[in-house]
């Protein structure tokens, strides 16, 4: 997927856009990409002198990758598209059951996520992510999104 399909899978925008691209994907998983150029306010706010991508941002990319999945395999509308389409908000983040950070995470080096969907019940959806840098697991998240009505976001 490039970044114009991406961006109308998801309603996030830059500066806060985490993924950057999708290496896999399939019904009930995803695998996405996010590569942090030390630039962003976040990361150099975090630490000066010794920038580290923050654990926030971690979680985030997760739940925007965990979001174009169910934009693409679970929308309430055909051909769901952020900027056009209205009544329908995907993927709010619910509940984080658990994050456990492994290691430090360094901008200026791709960061990957797999995503897996757990289990879903009509507009819940169970997920379970780990995130990777240079081959190494660095923190792994189990959260819950819903599909509810844009209603709510005004």
């Amino acid at each position: 997927m490039d970044s114009i399909e991406i961006q109308n899978l998801l309603h996030q925008r830059e500066p806060y856009l985490m993924v950057d691209k999708v290496l896999e994907f399939g019904q009930k998983h995803i695998k996405v990409e996010k590569n942090h150029t030390g630039e962003e306010a976040h990361v150099k706010g975090h630490f000066p002198g010794a920038p580290v991508v923050p654990g926030a941002m971690l979680q985030e990319i997760c739940t925007q990758g965990a979001g174009i999945l169910l934009t693409k395999n679970y929308s309430p509308v055909p051909n769901y598209n952020s900027e056009k389409t209205k009544g329908h908000a995907i993927g709010v983040l619910n509940k984080v059951e658990y994050a456990k950070f492994l290691s430090i995470v360094k901008p200026e080096r791709k960061i990957s996520a797999t995503i897996e969907l757990l289990e879903n019940n009509k507009n819940l959806f169970k997920f379970k992510a780990k995130v990777f840098q240079d081959g190494n697991l660095m923190a792994k998240f189990k959260f819950n999104l819903m599909n509810i009505s844009d209603e709510y976001l005004y």
